[in-house]
């Protein structure tokens, strides 16, 4: 009996899930190899960091969404190398080291957060890429109340209730509008020495205008609903630093200005996953400034036929960073994969259908582009609304999550709003603790432990 082609798909995104519901006809056996157990409605991120969505309403399970699909196995690891010579995908458990070798390659690990070459900002101003992302960013906004309400000292008062997002692209926008119908609606009678409606929410850009991919009068719109909200929008201004304390930005006349605020949410930029380098450096496979593979027509790794890189990791003409992008690029990649296991004729180059951009600004406001037809307002926000629960996986996900905007538009409460001192400093714990601490740390051999020797270099994990 002859073994069955064997497709190995990288990342459980839109990219990785939609290929391999794709291939579920196709005469392939597939192992989805993820470093997460869930597959993540990353546009609705900000609501969770927001207290509106929990995480799991737009994270469900990865094995639950597929649990019908008898040929797909799936894996959590992460991956840390593919040999192209041998055909062979290198990943790890913690400590655990795997190898998995493959007939087709679909490598879709997505993009994390830019901070063009100022790593050090991510320390203060985490992204909104990851669900850990999203629960820090929520302990920072609430934290920042909390404190508030016992601090005697007016400035560090002001502080603390000082929000600054860079970034005017739809995500900054979303989080901006979110912070600040948190602080003026649902949390304005929940204190007694501060007055949350008080609260600065500043939006920062470089651009000279919001939602530059939107077009000018979708951006002035955008803009102008913002200020009406209270958000500070101060365009053509460029960070030029972050710390503890504040940020500093430059403005377009060269001055330097900055504002004093501890909670920080960068929302600029994005930069390939690290294993576009390793594929870059083994094929010869150029690179965007974003550290994105330039693919060939058909979404093919140039010089590999077998390895298609899709999402946000492939640069593609005309092909944005969105959920549409990888949908569409994963679907391409799997009819050539059945049409080759089949022998059936190639479909050739991928085309991208553009199916238009939308963006929240606030309850009952939103803005939508699909082609030459521009909304502004309730019906650009009801749009939004209708795409958005249609495109999270799970019949249980949308029920919950439609219940939870419900109750949020109605009361303008928000049930998510439990913080924990781990959600705050997890992140940052991990890493001051360096690379391999998650294994370490459950193995409990790290500096201190009962099982550490004393005599262990108490920065062994930083080496």
């Amino acid at each position: 009996m002859s073994k069955r082609h064997h497709v190995v798909i990288i990342g459980s995104g839109f990219g990785g899930l939609f290929s391999a519901k794709a291939l579920k006809h196709a005469d392939v056996d597939i192992t989805l190899i993820a470093r997460t157990t869930h597959h993540l409605f990353q546009p609705l991120l900000y609501q969770v960091a927001t207290g509106v969505l929990s995480e799991g309403e737009i994270a469900p399970a990865t094995r639950e969404i597929l649990r019908h699909q008898k040929n797909v196995q799936v894996l959590l690891g992460l991956v840390d190398d593919v040999d192209l010579a041998s055909q062979v995908v290198k990943w790890r458990f913690h400590e655990e080291y795997q190898e998995t070798a493959y007939d087709s390659l679909i490598v879709a690990t997505g993009a994390g957060q830019s901070y063009f070459g100022n790593d050090h900002f991510a320390r203060f101003a985490p992204g909104m890429k990851t669900i850990d992302d999203a629960l820090e960013l929520r302990a920072r906004i609430f934290n920042a109340f909390e404190v508030a309400e016992f601090t005697e000292d007016e400035a560090e008062r002001r502080k603390l209730m000082t929000f600054v997002v860079v970034g005017a692209g739809p995500t900054g926008v979303e989080v901006a509008g979110q912070i600040r119908e948190l602080a003026a609606a649902t949390l304005r009678r929940d204190f007694r020495s501060i007055d949350p409606s008080s609260a600065r929410v500043i939006l920062v850009d470089g651009a000279d205008q919001v939602l530059p991919p939107f077009g000018p009068k979708l951006g002035r719109a955008t803009k102008k609903k913002l200020e009406q909200l209270g958000v500070e929008v101060q365009l053509k201004s460029i960070v030029t630093d972050i710390d503890e304390d504040g940020i500093e930005i430059k403005r377009e006349d060269g001055s330097i200005d900055r504002i004093q605020c501890f909670c920080k949410v960068w929302a600029a930029g994005v930069k390939g996953s690290d294993l576009g380098q390793t594929l870059a450096e083994q094929s010869g496979a150029e690179l965007d400034k974003a550290g994105r593979v330039k693919v060939a027509p058909d979404l093919t790794l140039p010089g590999h036929p077998e390895v298609f890189i899709i999402g946000d990791l492939m640069t593609f003409p005309d092909v944005p960073g969105m959920a549409q992008g990888a949908i569409q690029s994963g679907r391409h990649a799997a009819k050539i994969i059945a049409a080759r296991v089949n022998g059936d004729e190639d479909p050739g180059p991928f085309k991208y259908f553009d199916k238009g951009s939308m963006a929240t600004i606030a309850k009952y406001s939103g803005v939508v582009k699909m082609g030459p037809i521009q909304l502004t307002g309730f019906i650009a926000w009801l749009s939004w609304l209708f795409l958005h629960l249609l495109y999270i996986a799970g019949f249980k996900q949308r029920v919950t999550t439609l219940l939870s905007w419900t109750l949020s538009f109605v009361t303008n409460g928000r049930s998510q709003r439990v913080v924990t001192n781990q959600q705050l400093v997890g992140r940052l714990a991990i890493e001051e603790l360096g690379a391999h601490s998650s294994g370490r740390l459950i193995s409990g051999t790290v500096p201190g432990s009962p099982n550490t020797p004393e005599t262990d270099n108490p920065n062994s994990l930083k080496e």
